[in-house]
């Protein structure tokens, strides 16, 4: 990348800033921040900050569910095997392994806490969606399982009298010293920017979905923990692959709200403006085929028949079925006057889950001494080139233990480095030329959407990084002083670092999509990008 990203985006000088002081740093309040939290043992310190409400995360709105072997007819291996097949080579076979045999675990640990999941009679009602070979799709609320899961974490969490929340908090930075990660400096209205000295810091800051026009991700999605991870020095791996979701509710005016997966799973289909039920065309597991596959059906279908967007039709299932499962979804479209049991509703890709990211072990690990991570912020292993629906919250689970638990032994076994560091970062000169961030940061996802969407080619890439590296050259040499300027600045690093991968990937493999080199290449990409800033 041609312009180079400063170490830090601030102005700093430890003897003019508040500092606080804890034993575990937790920068994401999401559930795998959250299952952070609760895996520390109590003896120590913790701090969680996250920079919206504990509410405002993509873990509460996740409608589908958890996907985990549940059932009695049910096997890890079958698990396991749809992971693989819709993952690919890209999956680590052990981290998929370890994760899915874990889940079970995590979601009755979830029932213990009080988790209202659906049931029938004594057991979970278990849903099914896109490449799953079973029904193991716990869920709750019909569509609103994130939501259920986060209360009853939260209601952990206010038990847990070692933790303290921080909401409404920005992390601008992580704060690094001698090659190791100390802790961060944070940011919010009340103190304004406060020096945060950490024995161990984990990252569960989520995704980046906000970086594409079209994305069923919440504002708060703009990459910053992949951003300041990458400005500390640790690796990001698999930056390409951006998991698009194929039914996104399409309607002038509205948010891009997300239409479950679990539609299908529970026999909605696709049809075109025609009425034509299309998927058939394209894979014969028809509507049940991975996301990648009904993403890319779904596009070109629409350039077939000249029309915007495609229809998720669910009129000819049993309405009173329809409305108790989604309940959720029957309210958004209700107030764009559809009625989910009648009419049509029209739907298109978008964003939905950043599968690469940090690179972590199988503890949870980065590659950044003192610094931890878990959840989407991650490249863990388990999702490859395209993830496998409702294995997100099984993976924010298992890896926020993990992470959670391991910090909090780093943490314990340290004695003589918790204190502030001579840490300071200049003052620079920047140009008096206002800017209009709003319009970059609408131009940016306009661009990424455009260029770096379901489909890609060297062309739209080659014109995306040239439009990024001139929006960077005066954007990134610039000291903000509030979060609108470095939420932009930590878009335009992640979308650099997404475009230089997928213009180096030069195959098509899951859900990166290359027209000009529309097959998989084994003999030589069969491996991960991955990418890490000298410090």
């Amino acid at each position: 990348m041609s312009t180079p990203t400063a170490r830090y985006l601030v102005p700093f000088h430890p003897k003019q800033l508040r500092h606080f002081f804890t034993d575990v740093l937790i920068v994401g309040g999401g559930l795998a921040g959250l299952r952070a939290a609760l895996a520390v043992d109590e003896k120590l310190s913790v701090l969680v900050v996250t920079k919206d409400t504990l509410q405002e995360s993509n873990s509460a709105y996740a409608q589908g569910g958890i996907a985990a072997v549940l059932a009695e007819d049910d096997r890890f291996e079958d698990h396991v095997a749809d992971t693989l097949a819709a993952g690919g080579s890209l999956c680590d076979v052990e981290v998929v392994e370890q994760v899915i045999r874990e889940a079970p675990e995590r979601i009755r640990e979830l029932v213990d806490w009080g988790a209202k999941f659906d049931r029938l009679g004594n057991q979970l009602a278990l849903g099914r969606e896109g490449a799953h070979g079973r029904q193991r799709i716990a869920h709750a609320m019909g569509d609103a399982t994130g939501k259920e899961v986060i209360r009853t974490v939260i209601g952990q969490i206010e038990k847990a009298p070692n933790v303290d929340i921080w909401e409404n908090t920005f992390t601008i930075d992580l704060l690094t010293c001698e090659g190791t990660c100390r802790g961060a400096i944070l940011w919010n209205r009340r103190h304004g920017r406060t020096m945060v000295w950490a024995k161990q810091t984990i990252l569960a800051t989520g995704g980046a979905g906000q970086l594409y026009r079209e994305t069923t991700n919440p504002d708060v999605a703009t990459g910053d923990g992949m951003a300041i991870a990458y400005r500390a020095g640790a690796e990001l791996r698999d930056t390409e692959f951006m998991q698009f979701h194929p039914t996104v509710l399409y309607i002038a005016g509205s948010s891009r709200n997300l239409i479950s997966e679990a539609t299908r799973g529970e026999g909605a289909r696709l049809i075109d403006r025609y009425g034509h039920r299309f998927m058939a065309d394209y894979d014969p597991r028809g509507e049940l085929a991975p996301r990648d596959v009904v993403s890319l059906a779904i596009v070109r279908q629409m350039e077939k028949t000249k029309h915007p967007n495609v229809y998720l039709d669910m009129t000819h299932l049993d309405a009173a079925k329809v409305l108790a499962r989604f309940p959720s979804i029957a309210a958004v479209c209700a107030e764009f006057d559809l009625d989910i049991t009648r009419d049509r509703i029209p739907v298109r890709p978008g964003a939905h889950y950043m599968m690469g990211g940090v690179t972590v072990d199988t503890a949870g690990r980065t590659t950044l001494p003192g610094l931890w991570a878990a959840g989407e912020v991650t490249s863990s292993g388990l999702h490859g080139a395209n993830r496998l629906a409702s294995n997100s919250l099984s993976e924010a689970m298992v890896y926020g233990v993990r992470a959670g638990h391991g910090a909090s032994l780093a943490a314990a076994e340290q004695h003589d480095c918790f204190h502030a560091l001579p840490l300071e970062n200049e003052r620079i000169d920047s140009p008096s030329e206002p800017l209009n961030l709003a319009d970059i940061r609408n131009s940016l996802a306009s661009l990424m959407w455009r260029s770096a969407g379901v489909r890609r080619d060297a062309e739209g890439l080659g014109e995306a990084a040239e439009n990024i590296d001139r929006w960077r050259r005066y954007v990134l040499g610039r000291q903000f002083s509030d979060p609108t300027g470095w939420e932009l600045q930590n878009m335009l690093c992640v979308a650099r670092l997404m475009i230089s991968a997928a213009l180096l990937r030069e195959e098509t493999r899951g859900a990166h999509v290359r027209t000009d080199f529309p097959e998989a290449d084994d003999a030589y990409w069969n491996r991960h990008t991955t990418f890490a800033r000298d410090v």
